[in-house]
């Protein structure tokens, strides 16, 4: 029995090796020849064997083979009893394909309802499973309180007097204003994002959040003790500690924990609960407004405002441990056992455990084995199709900052006080905002997949600069009771439209326009990139309305956002429903190839929907399957000559 096992397992690790290494000098031949008839450069075609075989390392096998690798897995791992081995087997044989468990006939009754459910009922999970879903949210809600730091909207109108650098028309005072502010962000983009591997590394996914909820906490009770703004900016710098590896570490725990039935819909609901944290901020300034000072505590209310978001923080403190860790940070550790123990925990049946527990091994062996001779880091610059998908991840990632909405986050309360605004109305139409932050993140979980990613940013950008053109012009408004008006209803029009756009897009495009073997890197880099710039918007604000005016200020963001829609136009494929496979061949048409696409989009878009004509859109990409037969048939299209002709 022991034998064919072990040639299953020695064939699966020789496939991994013939990935890795390349193909005998025969085959090497063979494919150089038919790349050069192709036009496709032989080093492409193994970087797209490498997506595919990581998209799916189980691919190519057979049920028996399946349930013999399985069996000899939990073996060699000690993985528990004959119940736990024959779990192995079944759950091993349905990790080919998930969602095609019902094709395989070696599963029990009681299996086969539990999985059924899982897919049908994707929510009717182990209860366990909800407090991890409850943890991420409260993570999130963090994120949105600290990170966005909502509260210091609300807290800077008193904190900036206390501290002498309230003066808007004195240039140290600003400048020293937004570099207090935005002290967080300047931490979290030179040194915060980069602790994010080392913390894993060292502390789990677990320790990590406990450690950067602890920074979170420790450093916002900090801040309501600071008496001078030097004070202040250390207390808020080293809070951006706390800041990068909970953002990244957070989405990935959640990832490597759920099922694949409902992983999307968690990691889309990491932005709507961050929304949800941003509100609560706003909440706390507006609660906390009227608290008057006692004794020798001058400003005792924003020292609670910046003290409050502690509270989400020592909340997940508390309760993380409750919650087992990562089952695929324990593989990456060599402790097998500890991962299936940690991932029974968080299903209902062995064989669920078994299944996730055996796709996790496999995946990470064919992982292993991907060399590709030089830096991965290197390969995000170097190679097209990468380089092409750091673009577009670029792109999303530096207008979700300089669309302006996080000048409305931090400073809504400044610009509605310079509207006119008592305080207390100030706070109160700030906490509007949060609301409708809030609310229209809702049915982002919805419209992104049904939309496009695309296609939401090409809609929203062009309402997000009319909005703030609105804005910015209507601080000219004579009447006070007619700007202020216009100027809130400017501020909601502007978050209704970004909330379903540049809200939930950028990560979720970042996260699935890399290939898997780089995507960590070019992950880091998506998230560094929001951080500087965030960085530098929160620094450059409270300058930029003081030598701009408000209407210029609100129009300078209102043209980024024009800047941005053609930035989408020519430059941002479209990556919705794409499997992996897909992905490589949209980010491998050239670039100047999707420009030339983008601008016929326009009078495509005239055509339609203004002089609403009949005219059928523009097929930039078709399915593989339906390409080849096209080609065997029709020859290469235009495009596909034209990205030979590129790529050679």
């Amino acid at each position: 029995m022991i034998e064919p096992v072990h040639d299953s397992r020695t064939e699966q690790a020789a496939e991994f090796e013939k990935m890795a290494q390349g193909s005998s000098s025969g085959d090497s031949q063979h494919n150089n020849s038919d790349s050069e008839r192709q036009g496709v450069p032989v080093a492409q075609l193994q970087r797209q064997n490498y997506n595919a075989k990581l998209a799916n390392p189980l691919a190519g096998y057979d049920y028996r083979q399946l349930e013999d690798m399985g069996a000899e897995f939990a073996r060699r791992y000690n993985m528990g009893d004959e119940s736990d081995i024959d779990a192995f087997r079944q759950g091993a044989a349905i990790a080919k394909d998930p969602f095609r468990w019902d094709e395989y006939q070696g599963l029990s009754e009681a299996d086969r309802e539990i999985l059924e459910k899982e897919f049908k009922s994707k929510w009717q999970q182990p209860r366990l499973m909800y407090l991890v879903v409850v943890i991420c949210s409260v993570c999130a809600a963090v994120q949105g309180m600290d990170l966005d730091e909502t509260v210091v909207n609300g807290a800077q109108i008193f904190y900036s007097r206390q501290f002498g650098i309230a003066d808007p028309t004195n240039k140290r005072s600003t400048w020293l204003l937004g570099l207090t502010n935005s002290a967080p962000y300047l931490c979290c983009a030179i040194l915060g994002c980069w602790l994010t591997v080392p913390f894993n590394h060292w502390f789990g996914r677990r320790g990590t959040i406990f450690i950067t909820c602890l920074i979170s906490s420790v450093t916002c009770f900090w801040q309501a003790f600071t008496n001078t703004w030097w004070h202040m900016f250390i207390a808020r710098f080293c809070l951006g500690l706390g800041i990068g590896p909970k953002s990244a570490t957070v989405p990935i725990y959640a990832a490597e924990s759920t099922p694949p039935a409902i992983r999307g819909a968690l990691v889309m609901q990491w932005q709507m609960w961050t929304a949800f944290g941003i509100m609560l901020g706003y909440v706390a300034d507006l609660a906390l407004y009227k608290v008057p000072s006692h004794g020798s505590v001058h400003g005792l209310n924003w020292r609670l405002m910046m003290g409050s978001a502690m509270l989400p923080a020592v909340f997940v403190c508390c309760v993380i441990f409750m919650l087992p860790e990562s089952p695929r940070w324990y593989m990456s550790k060599g402790k097998y056992a500890k991962a299936y123990k940690a991932m029974s925990r968080l299903r209902y049946t062995k064989v669920q455990a078994a299944r996730d527990i055996f796709y996790i091994h496999t995946l990470l062996e064919a992982e292993s084995h991907v060399k590709l001779g030089h830096s991965k880091l290197v390969e995000l610059v170097k190679v097209p199709r990468n380089r092409r998908a750091m673009l577009g991840s670029e792109i999303v990632m530096f207008m979700q900052q300089f669309c302006g909405v996080n000048v409305i986050a931090y400073y809504s309360s400044a610009i509605f006080l310079e509207a006119g605004f008592t305080e207390i109305a100030a706070l109160s139409a700030s906490l509007g905002f949060g609301i409708i932050n809030f609310l229209f993140a809702l049915p982002a979980v919805y419209t992104i997949d049904t939309f496009g990613r695309r296609n939401l940013l090409l809609t929203t950008f062009p309402f997000m600069s009319l909005f703030l053109f609105f804005t910015g012009f209507s601080f000219w408004i004579p009447g006070k009771t007619a700007r202020v008006g216009c100027i809130a209803l400017g501020i909601y029009l502007f978050g209704i439209v970004y909330s379903p756009g540049e809200g939930p897009v950028p990560f979720t495009y970042s996260a699935e326009a890399y290939p898997l073997y780089v995507r960590s890197y070019g992950m880091s880099l998506a998230t560094a990139t929001t951080w500087f710039f965030n960085f530098v918007l929160s620094i450059t604000w409270p300058s930029l309305l003081a030598a701009f005016k408000p209407q210029g200020a609100f129009s300078w963001y209102a043209v980024w956002n024009i800047i941005g829609f053609f930035l989408v136009l020519l430059f941002l494929p479209e990556t919705k429903g794409k499997t992996l496979e897909e992905l490589d061949q949209v980010f491998n048409v050239p670039t100047r190839v999707h420009a030339a696409y983008g601008l016929r989009q326009i009078p495509y878009f005239f055509n339609r929907y203004i002089l609403r004509r009949n005219v059928k859109p523009e097929q930039l990409y078709e399915r593989e399957d339906q390409d080849q037969g096209a080609v065997e048939k029709n020859g290469p299209s235009p495009l596909e000559l034209k990205s030979e002709e590129k790529r050679s």
